[in-house]
């Protein structure tokens, strides 16, 4: 379980070692990603090929936000047990929440 603290209205996550190596795996994978595609786009491959890159590097980065929101959600729900903290632990989710879905332009 991922372990956090309230600090100034932000909750901040102690993650494990184990709990950081699949963030950390995952992270190597999609670097290794976009030097493929900046390998690709320097040899001028076919535009679908480097759009299917990358589609899969952008698919990667989402499965990586989703495993940092849920870390984040797990140690903030349990410091929401404090009475004291809760509405201001909540609104941290929410302003996390919000960010996550936020699109790009």
């Amino acid at each position: 379980m991922t372990n956090g603290t309230f600090v100034d209205g932000c909750v901040l996550l102690a993650r494990t070692d184990a709990e950081r190596a699949p963030l950390v795996r995952r992270l190597g994978r999609i670097e290794g990603q976009i030097r493929g595609l900046r390998a690709m786009v320097e040899a001028d491959r076919y535009c679908l090929d480097e759009i299917q890159q990358v589609r899969a590097a952008t698919a990667a980065l989402r499965e990586v936000a989703l495993l940092l929101i849920g870390q984040h959600l797990e140690a903030g729900l349990a410091l929401a047990t404090e009475p004291q903290d809760r509405e201001a632990v909540l609104e941290d989710l929410r302003r996390v929440l919000r960010a996550a879905m936020a699109e790009t332009r």
